[in-house]
């Protein structure tokens, strides 16, 4: 079992920033894949950004990129999002997920645990 639970949602006017957090405990988080996905109302899933159980590789999505920054501290079992220059599309209940793959990728079937989400609220 793994449990994981996001926080650092709210409500920020465009071109402001957030930080997400995403504790995780139960299986070993350090060989984990790690990823953000997220949905907004009337839309399907989407992913956001993954990071490499080292954290030396990540992946973003075209929408994020050069904005958002993901990371990992592994010592505190943790995972972030840094989302900068934030626009009202970006608004949408963000979710981490854990994959037992270490090296997971984009695609929502790799990871078998997720958060009950964060909500990210971003106004024009």
């Amino acid at each position: 079992q793994v449990q994981l639970v996001e926080s650092g949602g709210g409500l920020v006017q465009a071109g402001g920033s957030l930080r997400l957090s995403c504790a995780a405990s139960g299986r070993t988080f350090s060989t984990s894949g790690m990823g953000w996905f997220r949905q907004a109302p009337g839309k399907e899933r989407e992913f956001v950004a993954v990071i490499s159980w080292s954290g030396g590789s990540t992946l973003y999505s075209d929408s994020v990129k050069g904005r958002f920054t993901i990371s990992r501290d592994n010592a505190k079992n943790t995972v972030y999002l840094q989302m900068n220059s934030l626009k009202p599309e970006d608004t949408a209940v963000y979710y981490c997920a854990a994959s037992p793959n270490p090296r997971s990728r984009s695609s929502h079937y790799e990871y078998d645990y997720w958060g009950q989400g964060t909500q990210v609220t971003v106004s024009s």
